[in-house]
């Protein structure tokens, strides 16, 4: 963790959040000491890690194997054409160091499966979901669950996209919600605004859980119709019988 007091330029750079009632200096310095880990720098990750660095998280740690590609630039806002070909966690890191210096960011180009993961995410506080595939997700939940620490799962497709956190022990965990894994698809089809909605949203649900501010979307999925520009939610409980968290204690 983090213990460095705010420094006159992290003050005024963050001036307009600390100015918040109820946010404060507290809330910044607890931003600083936090360490959050985005698992997929796309569509989602971008718009996440790029609030969160800007916030004044004090350590980000971007987590993705793949290479800049022509289709991603409709969607994926911290690459340009110049980095085709080029480590998505290498340029994402590279970028949001340039955002805010005084940000530490690791990044990390790691395949992920289910041995290596409780070492990758042991040393965080946070996991944000920035990834397009459901067997990953899932990998995640349960080293989260493992973990004791929050999941923030943001999916998308099209105009559509569903946002939900996951506390381990105060909620329900991600297989709670979907028992059955949905198929997998190949190529998802996606218009760049809308994984820019759920992105910015799982940052702010990461900064209210690091701040203890405001109320967690935890027992709750929010889903997202972009055509008709509307906002759902659905409540959701534990699973008492879930094979991943149906074990703990509820807090």
């Amino acid at each position: 963790m983090r213990t460095e007091a705010l420094s006159p330029e992290e003050l005024a750079r963050y001036d307009r959040q600390i100015r918040i009632e109820g946010f404060g200096r507290e809330g910044q310095e607890k931003l600083k000491k936090a360490r959050v880990a985005i698992i997929g720098l796309g569509g989602l990750g971008c718009p996440s890690s790029t609030y969160l660095a800007a916030a004044g998280v004090g350590y980000l740690k971007l987590v993705d194997k793949g290479i800049v590609d022509l289709s991603d630039l409709n969607r994926q806002f911290l690459y340009s054409h110049e980095d085709l070909g080029l480590p998505k966690a290498e340029v994402a890191a590279r970028r949001l160091r340039a955002l805010n210096p005084h940000v530490e960011v690791e990044p990390v180009g790691a395949e992920l499966d289910g041995r290596g993961l409780l070492d990758l995410l042991g040393d965080v506080d946070l996991v944000v979901d920035g990834l397009d595939n459901w067997r990953t997700r899932f990998l995640i939940n349960e080293a989260c669950v493992r973990l004791g620490i929050p999941f923030i799962h943001a999916g998308v497709r099209s105009f559509y996209g569903q946002l939900t956190t996951i506390m381990p022990g105060e909620g329900p965990c991600l297989r709670c919600i979907i028992k059955a894994s949905p198929p997998e698809e190949g190529i998802i089809p996606v218009l760049g605004p809308v994984p820019a909605v759920l992105g910015a949203l799982q940052a702010l649900e990461a900064i209210k859980i690091i701040t203890g501010v405001g109320r967690p979307l935890v027992g709750r999925l929010l889903i997202f119709d972009g055509l008709e520009m509307r906002l759902e939610e659905i409540y959701v409980g534990r699973d008492k019988k879930c094979p991943v968290c149906g074990h703990l204690r509820s807090r």
